[in-house]
């Protein structure tokens, strides 16, 4: 990498050892991934994706406290990635909660760290910081340093900001220095679509499975989806964002999708058209045939495949309050199909703090409480994570908890049916 002789002064230890050390990991960053030179980190505020206190993670203590005792914090305030434990809101037992408490021992030292480094507030945990209520929200154009998968793939796709699928702690070394280093999905090339996706399915695909497809077909390369405007229409719609969300936050973890761009919606797609497309692109067509074979190739990952489930997550990545108030209309459609008043299965909406805060005061929360639905804004994965509930029957609407945990995966219809007592 080419260093401005301010950089170059950092990376020998002018600033201080414990700088110059982020700075070295940067450049070797840079180098591994044949980057230029560094460009300035632009958005307002960093994200995080590690935000769990796991004990076995104690190389990111000790390297917090050496930053923290050296000086070199954040130079943006962040938002990080949802807590892993709620207690009152998630059903768990006596052995489930005592290896929670065990598995996330470090949880409050490790919120002290990241408070002294600069995160946003105590309520600035969420996959989704980029909604209205919690405020991280960047600009089209922006040089981001975040981590996260799915939203960096909504930042990128939705926002037209620029980011690349930085690691834990990388990101927050770009945040720290205030600079990244110029490769990937930064650079015009980076951002052409490599693969052209027509979408000719009779109906708008649910977007979980679409992205799971794509997402298993390109890899990490960048996709330009054609058709999808059919059924969204040209314009992004609080509607039109909630569904582009699911389906990159399914691109993004059954593939590496950190980039798509859906004809005549998304912002450069809307801009460049089909010239965003290189030169060679391959091409794949999804029907509603093809979608299917991706659905039944699901692996059974319960221990007993009928198993009755024994909880059901909605909300990963996080819902937005028009997703709340969309899953409390169709659970209570569906429970007078069904000629019951309460969800014959634990249901756990999850969304962040500040849009259950908002959704809290309305009648649509009232009702779902009684409906027996509760709402949460933990990581339902961390929640999965704990060995005692990994064993446990546990459906949802979310292909990224699917693909990460032994969750069963169903269509919203399925899903629906399950939770109002039919199979």
């Amino acid at each position: 990498m080419q260093l401005t002789a301010d950089e170059r002064a950092i990376l020998n230890g002018e600033q201080g050892e414990t700088l110059a050390k982020v700075m070295k990991t940067m450049v070797l960053y840079g180098d591994v991934f044949g980057a230029s030179h560094f460009v300035p980190v632009e958005s307002e505020f960093g994200h995080i994706v590690t935000s769990f206190g796991i004990s076995v993670m104690k190389p990111v203590y000790s390297l917090m406290d050496e930053l923290i005792a050296g000086n070199a914090i954040s130079s943006q305030k962040f938002t990080v990635d949802p807590r892993p434990m709620d207690f009152k809101n998630v059903p768990s037992n006596l052995l489930q909660n005592i290896a929670f408490k065990v598995m996330y021992s470090k949880q409050k030292v490790y919120e002290k760290q990241l408070q002294q480094m600069g995160l946003l507030g105590d309520d600035a945990f969420s996959c989704t910081c980029y909604m209205e209520e919690v405020g991280n929200i960047p600009e089209e154009g922006q040089v981001l340093s975040w981590a996260e998968s799915s939203a960096v793939s909504y930042a990128n796709s939705v926002l037209g900001a620029r980011c690349n699928r930085n690691s834990g702690i990388i990101e927050l070394f770009g945040s720290i220095l205030g600079k990244v280093p110029y490769f990937g999905l930064l650079t015009p090339e980076g951002r052409e679509a490599t693969w052209e996706i027509d979408i000719q399915t009779n109906n708008l695909p649910e977007a979980q499975l679409l992205g799971s497809a794509i997402g298993l077909a390109v890899q990490e390369e960048v996709p330009y989806v054609k058709g999808l405007n059919r059924f969204l229409g040209d314009e992004l719609t609080p509607e039109v964002r909630d569904y582009l969300k699911d389906f990159g936050a399914a691109a993004a973890s059954n593939g590496s999708v950190g980039l798509y761009h859906v004809e005549n919606l998304t912002p450069e797609a809307k801009k460049q058209g089909r010239g965003i497309i290189r030169e060679g692109a391959k091409k794949l067509t999804i029907d509603d045939a093809y979608l299917q074979e991706i659905y039944d190739a699901y692996p059974d990952l319960w221990e007993k495949a009928d198993a009755e489930p024994k909880l059901c997550f909605i909300g990963c990545p996080h819902l937005s309050l028009d997703q709340l108030h969309s899953w409390k209309e169709k659970i209570a459609r569906q429970l007078r199909v069904a000629g019951k008043k309460k969800v014959a299965i634990p249901t756990v909406l999850c969304a962040a703090k500040p849009v259950l805060d908002v959704f809290e005061k309305r009648a649509a929360a009232k009702a779902l409480k009684q409906m027996g639905v509760t709402f949460t804004s933990i990581c339902p994965l961390m929640y999965m994570n704990n060995p005692l509930c990994s064993k446990m029957p546990v459906i949802t609407s979310s292909n990224k908890l699917r693909t990460y945990t032994s969750a069963h995966y169903l269509k919203e219809s399925e899903l629906l049916a399950r939770i109002t007592g039919g199979k």
